[in-house]
């Protein structure tokens, strides 16, 4: 079970540099681990519809009409209406979304956990170490490992299969 301190340590080691032991130290190790942990991961976790982090909502209209969407959400990925800020404007009465949420760190399945941390370390580089050339690196391996992560999360969901496509049909 990883949490924010041993994502955010880990990144750190791949700087070379030590790790925290808490957010809340007055290191700038710590102090960029607070203070750019959670828009990483949200950028990260929006990216792409992870299966990992996809959910359904089934959704009940407010007192002005509306249906309002849920905190955790990051991303949309099906909704039956339009998407106002916060709102939902559709002329049912109930309303089935899919949507990318916030995972906690203790549920990112491993090739998540490297992915955010390859991330953290890019973004902790400049400030820290002040080093194009592993900034660069690190760039680099970061779209590696997210095309790996991406594939890895798409090979993991079961395959819908062709349904009623008629050349295939015809063969049977």
């Amino acid at each position: 079970m990883n949490t924010k301190i041993d994502l955010c340590s880990m990144a750190l080691l791949k700087l070379g540099e030590a790790p925290i032991q808490s957010l809340v130290d007055d290191t700038p190790s710590a102090q960029l681990g607070r203070t750019l942990f959670d828009p990483v991961v949200d950028a990260l976790l929006a990216l792409h519809p992870w299966h990992f982090a996809t959910q359904q909502f089934n959704l009940d209209k407010n007192n002005d009409g509306n249906f309002l969407l849920p905190p955790e959400i990051l991303r949309t990925l099906r909704c039956n209406g339009e998407i106002i800020g916060t709102s939902i404007i559709s002329p049912s009465d109930t309303l089935n979304i899919t949507a990318i949420v916030r995972v906690p760190p203790e549920q990112f399945p491993s090739y998540f956990v490297s992915l955010v941390t390859t991330k953290l370390a890019m973004e902790f580089c400049i400030p820290l170490v002040g080093d194009q050339t592993i900034f660069r690196t690190l760039a680099a391996l970061y779209e590696t490992e997210l095309q790996s992560a991406k594939f890895i999360d798409s090979a993991s969901a079961p395959s819908g299969g062709i349904a009623n496509y008629s050349l295939i049909n015809a063969r049977f």
